[in-house]
């Protein structure tokens, strides 16, 4: 999995995937999704790198499916919450 954390004051972004759709384009209908490498490639993570950014995340947008099982397993997201876009799980979290 691929972590890269955006930090701007108290606001932290969690971007993290898979590495199997990292640099993917993704479509559904008319839309197209593409996990941007500049935006996810950041640091490759353990499940417990990822828990623990992901502990302190204000935001978060995740794809893939080990990226999403790791969400669900620390409790960041309702597994009825994702979605699927052209067979890649796909969540996001906001937290105020």
């Amino acid at each position: 999995m691929y972590l890269k954390i955006y930090k701007n004051g108290e606001h932290v972004l969690v971007a993290a995937c898979d590495e199997e759709v990292l640099g993917k384009t993704l479509k559904h209908g008319n839309t197209m999704v593409e996990i941007n490498r500049a935006f996810y490639e950041g640091e490759p993570v353990s499940e417990e790198e990822l828990e623990k950014a992901l502990e302190e995340a204000t935001t978060a947008n995740l794809f893939g499916e080990k990226t999403i099982k790791c969400a669900i397993k620390c409790g960041l997201i309702d597994p009825d919450s994702v979605i699927v876009i052209d067979c890649v799980p796909h969540a996001q979290v906001f937290r105020v």
